[in-house]
Parts: structure tokens; sequence; C-alpha cells
């Protein structure tokens, strides 16, 4: 092998050489601006008061709701607790205690 063909020869290898990086490069580019970022825990606070805040509405009605039954359950529960009351009271009365 005489120098020239030498040469040429590394020059040819030079130049596959650059192709294979600058394909690794935009390989890895665009890899790299697909990706799935992680996210932080503040950009999931961030979402959640956006969607609390979007339903704000939704979450009054059932709210009340909610309160409004357990305000009825309440007052069952009261009344329950008073007619035992009295029968224990009748009950006394009909034993002689």
């Amino acid at each position: 092998m005489d120098r020239e063909e030498m040469r040429r020869n590394m020059n040819a290898n030079k130049g596959i050489w650059i192709g294979i990086a600058v394909g690794a490069a935009v390989g890895i580019g665009i890899a790299l601006s697909r990706r799935n970022r992680s996210r932080t825990p503040w950009d999931h606070a961030r979402d959640l008061t956006k969607r609390v805040s979007n339903r704000s509405g939704d979450l009054a009605d059932a709210t009340r709701d909610i309160m409004d039954r357990v305000k009825n359950i309440y007052e069952q529960g009261r009344r329950v607790v008073e007619d035992a009351g009295e029968l224990w009271e009748h009950s006394r009365k009909l034993v002689g205690v």
C-alpha cells in the first residue's frame, strides 16, 4: 500500500466515524426531547389545586348534601335516645324502682 492509498482509506474512515457521531448525536437529541420528564411534587400539587378549583361548585354541593345527611342522622339518633330514655323511665316505674 502506498501513502496515497492509506490517506484515502483514512479519509474514508474519518467520514464514516463523523457520520456515526452525527447520527448518534441526532438520535440522542430526539430521544431526550421525547422522553417523559419526571414530575415534581409541586407539579402534582399545582394540578390538584387546578382540579379542585375547577370543581369547587361540585365540591360545595357534595359537602352540603353530606352535611344535610349527617344532620338528619344526628336528629334521628337524638330521637331514638330520647325514646329509649322514656322507655327506661317507664320500665322503672313498672318494676317499682
